[in-house]
Order: structure tokens, then sequence, then C-alpha cells
């Protein structure tokens, strides 16, 4: 299997495994900045040269030669699934995306069509939040109407990927501490091009793409949402550190035991 959604610096100094929806835009362009001296011009996403990436074949041996060794110093970065499962909603199933599409084609005409989501205009965005969530919970309970996506498969998936098939975490971050942890990570390592995290713009790359949420956190999530986000994120939230109780904090209510997400997602 490897190691997909493993991004690597052309120096090597930094390992990073994506987890998406928690800043990967921003710590990937930091990434290239640290060995160019510069960002890439566009979503790091798109980027298939400068940097070394699981999907881009020729990545693959030097990725896991340095994982498997554990060379450099590997991170991640995790968010609130609240949060999370709310960024996707707005960007991914609300809003149009850089190709000027709607995200996955045929995904949300599907989604209103089976689930009554709604979309466009002044629509009830908790209600149409919270019928998204019930297809959420569908493909990844049982996977239908389709695989679950990655934006909104759980974060502990993402995460485990890299223990199961070898890898060692040094570092796993809060995107709500961003600037703490990303800080954390460069103090670890050594860089071509000193980075100065206070100058680093925002690489929110999903900003714009869909309507601004209209309420605070918590009006999204009913005693019945709370219970579908424990059926899908209940590891995250323990792993994590988040807290369940309370969809208004979104800060983490303890520091992540990396030895314990080791043991408990390197089965």
């Amino acid at each position: 299997m490897g190691f997909p959604g493993t991004w690597m610096t052309e120096s090597e100094s930094v390992v990073y495994r994506v987890v998406p929806k928690c800043a990967c835009s921003t710590i990937g362009q930091i990434m290239y900045y640290s060995d160019h001296g510069e960002f890439f011009d566009g979503d790091i996403h798109d980027a298939t040269a400068g940097i070394h990436k699981w999907a881009i074949e020729a990545s693959q041996p030097v990725i896991e030669a340095n994982v498997r060794a554990h060379r450099s110093y590997a991170f991640t970065c995790v968010r609130n699934p609240y949060t999370r499962i709310l960024s996707s909603f707005f960007d991914k199933i609300c809003g149009i995306q850089r190709n000027g599409r709607r995200y996955r084609g045929n995904l949300v005409p599907l989604l209103i069509q089976k689930y009554g989501i709604e979309v466009e205009g002044d629509f009830d965005q908790i209600r149409s939040f919270r019928r998204f969530l019930l297809f959420a919970r569908d493909t990844i309970r049982w996977r239908k109407p389709m695989d679950p996506d990655i934006h909104w498969s759980a974060m502990s998936g993402h995460v485990s990927t890299f223990i199961v098939n070898g890898g060692t975490y040094d570092s796993i971050f809060f995107t709500e501490k961003f600037n703490e942890g990303m800080q954390s990570v460069l103090d670890a390592i050594e860089t071509k091009h000193p980075v100065d995290l206070a100058k680093i713009p925002r690489f929110n790359e999903s900003e714009g793409h869909g309507p601004k949420r209209a309420h605070p956190v918590e009006d999204y999530f009913d005693d019945l949402s709370m219970h579908l986000m424990w059926e899908m994120y209940s590891r995250d939230f323990k792993l994590f550190r988040y807290d369940f109780e309370n969809p208004a904090n979104k800060m983490p209510v303890s520091e992540i035991d990396l030895d314990e997400v080791h043991a408990k997602l390197g089965d």
C-alpha cells in the first residue's frame, strides 16, 4: 500500500502526512517555500515538481526509503471533527470548485435527489447540512451510495496508513493552534530557506468556493447529528482530544499522546 497522502520536501528535511481539511494547503506551501524560497504559483495540490508526493510515481521510492528508515522528522495536523465536516460541506457540496464545476460531477445532483439537500440561493443551511451528515454516515458505515470521500472520512484513517505501513510520527499538532504547532516542526528541522510564520499567508484554497456559514457551529448539531458524529468520528474525538459533548468548543481539551496514537492506529 505504501504511503498514500504523504508529501516530503525535495531536500528531505521533513515528511508530512496530508489530512484533508486540516490546513494542508498552507503546510504544503510552507514546505515548498522552505526548499525554494518562494511559494508554488497556484494550488500546492496541483504541484507535480518541487516537492515529493506519493501520488507522483517517481517520488514513491524516495518517500518509502525515507519513511521506513525514519530519516526525517515526520508530522501531521488534525482539526476539530465538527468544524472539519462543516468545512467539507460548505466547500465540497455547496461550492463551485477551482475547475468551475461542482465537486465530483454527479455528487451534488445525487444528494439533491436522494437526500433532499439544497445548495442554491437562500437555502436552509442547517437542514441541508444535517441531511448531508446522514449521507456522510451512509458512505462511512455502509459505503453506500458511494465510498467515503477523503474530505469527510475519519482523520484517524488518514493518520493510520502512515503508521501501519512503517512510518512514525514525531509530531501531530492542532489546526486550532497552527502557529504553535508548525513552529515546533520548523524548530526541529533544518530548512534551506528560513520560514517566518508571522509573514506566511494562509493558503485556504477552499475559501470562497461556497456560501459563508450563517450560524455558529453548535447550531448545526442537534442530538441526532451528534449521534451521527460519534458513529463516524468517535476515534478522532478520543485520540485527538476534541470535545465531543460541546460542539461550540473547537479547541482540544488536552495534548495528544503520540504513543497512544501509534499503538491504537498501528494495528
